[in-house]
């Protein structure tokens, strides 16, 4: 499982995934803040479709399940980027 992952990684356009990723989430996060923040969305950019998951390997089981080839952009609802990267860096050197 690990050698598709990193196979998907190596094909996939992350750069473009991730400026899709925002560009979609940015008119979707009206439908879920604030009564969702805290949740993650895995969203596949090509069909705009969104998993919800109360963690990130929740939305990304969800999103696997309908589409196990593909590489998501997720995003913690209600947060900006840097803030969930600062609070994932602080959880793990605690």
């Amino acid at each position: 499982m690990a050698n598709n992952d990193d196979e998907f990684l190596k094909n996939a356009d992350i750069q473009k995934i991730a400026e899709k990723g925002a560009r979609i989430y940015d008119c979707l996060k009206i439908k879920y803040e604030p009564h969702e923040n805290g949740k993650f969305l895995a969203i596949d950019v090509d069909s705009e479709t969104e998993y919800i998951g109360k963690t990130s390997a929740e939305a990304l089981m969800l999103a696997r399940e309908k589409h196990p080839n593909k590489v998501f952009y997720v995003v913690k609802i209600g947060f900006d980027v840097v803030e969930t990267m600062a609070k994932s860096f602080i959880d793990t050197c605690q």
